[in-house]
């Protein structure tokens, strides 16, 4: 093979000397050129935290949390995955077909994991991922804690996406509100925050603000003009969150501002809490001192900010409610709350003996918004069963009157700041207004063409704002209910595109 190069050799010192340098430089080429051909065709090895505790998450906690344990068996950390339940640790390192765990997920019998009840099993590249994984020993990453707390190291390590440059589908309104100055309108998006001005000719999107949370459920101005927005990734985490609308080092996109709410800490200030689910409502008090917020975990916290947002301190965590808590108000005098849940009742809650006072469970049903009257002797609530109903906030908690009007759910109720109105919003696609204290319906605004979730109304009370399923936003006159402004708060969004939009899981 080489005679050539060593004739040369012979012959010429010289020769030999360059010859040999190239065949050896030759050799190493193709050495590494096999390395890497064998890279390329070595799998990495399998990571609990980054390749298998997902899987976990995504089919398995829903029954072997450390609350159900189904079977006994906690799977939300690792350390309590391999103690088992009710048989030994499921795990045989280093012999997949030898595991329970590993058993369960591959079987196609009765014994399948997650159950058949439950919907469709592993995918078979996703059991190939938990086999290599105990294969190669089963093995806890480096520098993980085994008593750690799984979901929080999967939210620790997770990244939100980038919101879309152009929404191919209409996004779905959760939230929004009035800017102090009532000129602007801030709308949820898909990750992101968007300012809307809608007292031009031609509404204007103005600014985009990154966000962690996939939707933001609720909004309200701080005292100090910082904003709280309350939201999540439904059924993986939730937050509440402060935001300075007029920070940060913006990109200038088309015109409009972009902004980084999950990085830059002059935007997202602080951090007031984080959750397994999303956090549904929030509600300040009118001395601005107080901060609650209601979420999927059935609990209601309540902040005292009387030394500001930085040094927030969570005063009490009212845990009375037996499932979702979907809206929050504070009476006038600080002291009381108004809570309203998917368990069927509203409550109000004294919050200086840290007790529930009274219970209202007649809308018999989802109890999906709470209001509190001025003077804070009587309390409003929609919800399922399509009904405004008002009872006694203080004392026997009865109900005064149900008023009837809407033809399905209601979803909010708010009160008007100044004058003896209340405004509610329907999957009926209408938004009404409601005398407070005859309950007789004053006017009803229609014009959506979708379930309307949400309404605000503006700080000087001249206007209400409305947003719907199909990314609709309205804005209202009070007076006499003329329309003001009406756009799609989907950027980028096309007509085409907004006429026929998905149906993804959740809405009923």
């Amino acid at each position: 093979m080489y005679r050539s190069e060593f004739s040369s050799c012979v012959k010429s010192p010289q020769a030999c000397s360059a010859n040999a340098l190239l065949l050896n430089i030759g050799l190493c080429v193709v050495f590494l050129l096999s390395l890497s051909h064998a890279d390329a065709q070595t799998p990495a090895p399998k990571s609990f935290i980054n390749d298998v505790a997902p899987l976990l998450k995504e089919n398995c906690f829903a029954c072997h949390d450390s609350k159900k344990r189904k079977g006994k068996l906690d799977m939300t950390t690792y350390e309590s995955l391999r103690k088992g339940g009710d048989k030994d640790d499921p795990i045989t390192p280093g012999k997949p077909e030898e595991s329970l765990m590993y058993q369960f997920v591959s079987s196609t019998g009765s014994s399948r994991m997650p159950p058949k009840d439950s919907g469709d099993g592993l995918p078979k590249e996703k059991i190939a991922v938990i086999g290599q994984w105990i294969k190669e020993g089963a093995k806890l990453d480096a520098g993980l804690d085994p008593k750690g707390d799984l979901l929080r190291e999967l939210r620790i390590r997770w990244q939100p996406p980038t919101p879309p440059a152009r929404y191919q589908y209409p996004v779905t309104i959760t939230a929004l509100t009035f800017t102090p100055d009532n000129k602007k309108i801030i709308v949820g998006g898909f990750h992101e925050l968007t300012i809307w001005d809608f007292t031009q000719s031609q509404v204007k999107l103005e600014k985009r603000i990154y966000t962690r949370a996939e939707r933001a459920y609720a909004m309200v101005f701080l005292s100090d003009g910082m904003l709280a927005v309350a939201g999540g990734r439904p059924g993986q985490e939730g937050d509440v969150r402060v935001y300075n609308l007029n920070a940060g080092n913006a990109k200038i996109e088309n015109g409009v501002a972009m902004v980084d709410g999950v990085h830059d800490a002059a935007v997202m200030l602080k951090e007031l809490t984080e959750v397994d689910d999303s956090v549904l409502c929030l509600a300040v008090s009118a001395d601005g001192k107080k901060l609650a917020a209601g979420a999927c975990d059935r609990l209601v916290r309540v902040w005292d900010l009387s030394p500001g947002y930085v040094n927030a301190k969570l005063e009490q965590t009212i845990e009375n409610h037996a499932d979702w808590v979907f809206s929050v108000a504070f009476a006038p005098d600080g002291k009381h709350l108004l809570t309203a849940s998917r368990d069927k009742t509203a409550k109000v809650w004294d919050l200086a003996t840290k007790e529930s006072v009274m219970t209202f469970p007649e809308h018999q049903n989802t109890v999906y918004g709470v209001a509190v009257k001025s003077d804070g002797k009587l309390g409003y609530s929609v919800g399922e069963d399509n009904q405004l109903r008002t009872w006694n906030a203080q004392g026997d908690g009865k109900q005064v009157r149900v008023s009837g009007g809407h033809t399905k759910p209601v979803f909010k109720v708010a009160r008007h700041p100044t004058q003896p109105l209340l405004v509610t919003c329907s999957a009926d696609q209408t938004v009404r207004i409601w005398n407070l204290d005859s309950g007789a319906a004053v006017r009803t605004l229609s014009g959506h063409t979708d379930w309307v979730y949400t309404i605000a109304l503006s700080p000087d009370g001249n206007l209400i704002a409305s947003g719907s399923w199909n990314g609709e936003v309205k804005v209202w006159k009070v007076a006499d209910g003329a329309l003001v402004k009406a756009f799609n708060a989907s950027p980028g969004l096309t007509q085409v595109a907004a006429s026929a939009p998905p149906n993804p899981a959740g809405k009923k």
